[in-house]
């Protein structure tokens, strides 16, 4: 299906009022282009690997939106023109000019095939479903992942860190003689590749949560992309740290692992609430921090007397840490 693609030339200091108005007309996904550098501030908290060369910021900025050819298109840039000339009354909008091309959504779906090929983390090899695995790589336990609306594929330095630690962890357990099955609780599944990597690499059973919706719908493709039953691995919508009835449907003491690759800030609250739902025992591996951060989220760990520091592991500027319930 083809769309009509809409791109605004306006100011930055106009960006955010355009786009309340755009969204308050039905204009939903907007796509913004400025010069304007990221500070160190707002890089801290993202999942950023490359940060783009950009030219000086001149003030200019670029709004774009997407219409369906068979809708009202020309009543809804009429609609657009007329907030645009009520915003040019007390803010410069710039030119203010709308120029038009046309997108398909093939090359949305098609532009991740460029960027996104098999590798491996330690004995897993993750792959996209287009590829084939490759010759050297047979025989390896396969994830197939694909891109998609929720965090983790793999690739990014905290998902293999945790990967790792996973792989170590439940190694450890099955070489002990778990024989009663490894129950593993991960927080902010994302796409659920920690999840579906524990289970690939022994685990018995899942219980995940995040608290985006469109992730369970991911987890949920990338199940049945993975041959993995969902009484395998249980995913809900909702947030442990302070939300009783998802803490009532995780249970205490029942997990042997729990992981949680998300920002600092959130281990930081999170780790005051997880040791209850791990065995006494068990592991909490933690990721997702950014090194200037690690000394924080550590200091909160250590200070729990629940938990006993195990290790500190990092990969590139993100950090891992790991530590047993006592």
């Amino acid at each position: 299906m083809k769309w009509k693609k809409f791109t605004l030339e306006t100011t930055t200091a106009a960006v955010d009022l355009i786009s309340a108005e755009l969204g308050g007309i039905g204009i939903e996904g907007i796509e913004i282009e400025d010069n304007v550098p990221l500070t160190e501030k707002d890089t801290k908290g993202m999942f950023i690997d490359i940060l783009p060369e950009l030219p000086p910021d001149d003030g200019t900025a670029r709004v774009s939106f997407y219409l369906d050819p068979d809708s009202d298109t020309e009543g809804k840039l009429r609609e657009v023109r007329e907030k645009l000339t009520e915003l040019r009354r007390f803010t410069d909008i710039g030119s203010g000019t709308i120029t038009e091309s046309e997108t398909e959504d093939r090359d949305w779906i098609n532009n991740w095939k460029t960027f996104f090929h098999p590798f491996t983390v330690d004995n897993l090899l993750i792959k996209p479903t287009w590829e084939k695995v490759p010759e050297d790589d047979r025989g390896m336990t396969v994830i197939e992942m694909d891109p998609g609306t929720a965090f983790g594929t793999g690739s990014h330095e905290t998902t293999q860190l945790c990967i790792r630690q996973l792989e170590k962890y439940i190694g450890l357990m099955k070489r002990a003689g778990v024989k009663e099955g490894i129950e593993v609780l991960d927080v902010g599944t994302g796409s659920g590749i920690l999840g579906i990597a524990a289970l690939k690499l022994g685990a018995s059973h899942v219980f995940a949560t995040d608290l985006d919706e469109n992730a369970l719908d991911a987890v949920r493709e990338n199940l049945r992309t993975n041959g993995i039953a969902r009484e395998e691995f249980e995913v809900v919508c909702g947030n442990l740290i302070d939300d009783p009835e998802i803490q009532k449907r995780a249970g205490d003491e029942r997990y042997d692992i729990a992981a949680a690759n998300i920002l600092a800030p959130v281990i930081i609250a999170l780790q005051g609430e997880i040791a209850r739902h791990l065995k006494h025992g068990g592991i909490f591996i933690t990721s997702g921090i950014i090194d200037d951060k690690a000394e924080e989220v550590r200091k909160a760990l250590e200070e729990n007397p629940e938990f006993e520091f195990l290790e500190e592991n990092t990969q590139g500027e993100w950090v891992n840490l790991t530590v047993r319930r006592k």
